[in-house]
């Protein structure tokens, strides 16, 4: 059952979650996957592999964020206060969406879902995945140019 209303609790993990996101191998790991635009299947499958030099970042930024919005989703925080400023999570859901049935069906069913529940059943998920969405074709238009 999700919470009817943000309180300071909702705050003081927000809080928490941000100085998790401030620790430097946290860091150091965030930035290399803000950097990885997957461009087919082969190079999700690529990171996902222990020896990829990606695999550990990959790993953490993903399970970090699967932790969090799994707060978000089984109503330990109040959803809408919490996705105003925890939209990082989804920026990296949407490089893997496209090849998401793909890791299930190959890998593990439970990939990104907690992710995904954020950005489908969140007002403020769905507005910044529209957003997300927005700026990837942005991109790949001005690539293509």
């Amino acid at each position: 059952m999700s919470k009817q209303q943000a309180d300071h609790h909702d705050a003081d993990l927000m809080l928490k979650c941000y100085d998790l996101r401030r620790e430097d191998l946290m860091r150091k790991s965030r930035d290399m996957i803000a950097k990885f635009y997957p461009k087919s299947y082969e190079e999700v499958v690529a990171v996902m592999n222990p020896e990829h030099p990606m695999n550990a970042a990959f790993r953490q930024c993903t399970s970090y964020w699967e932790m969090v919005y799994g707060m978000v989703k089984h109503g330990v925080v109040h959803p809408e206060f919490f996705m105003e400023s925890s939209a990082e999570g989804l920026f990296y859901y949407a490089k893997f969406e496209p090849y998401l049935e793909q890791i299930r069906n190959d890998y593990s069913p439970y990939a990104l879902q907690n992710a995904e529940w954020v950005a489908k059943n969140t007002t403020t998920g769905k507005v910044i995945m529209d957003r997300i969405k927005a700026y990837f074709q942005k991109m790949a238009d001005a690539a293509a140019k």
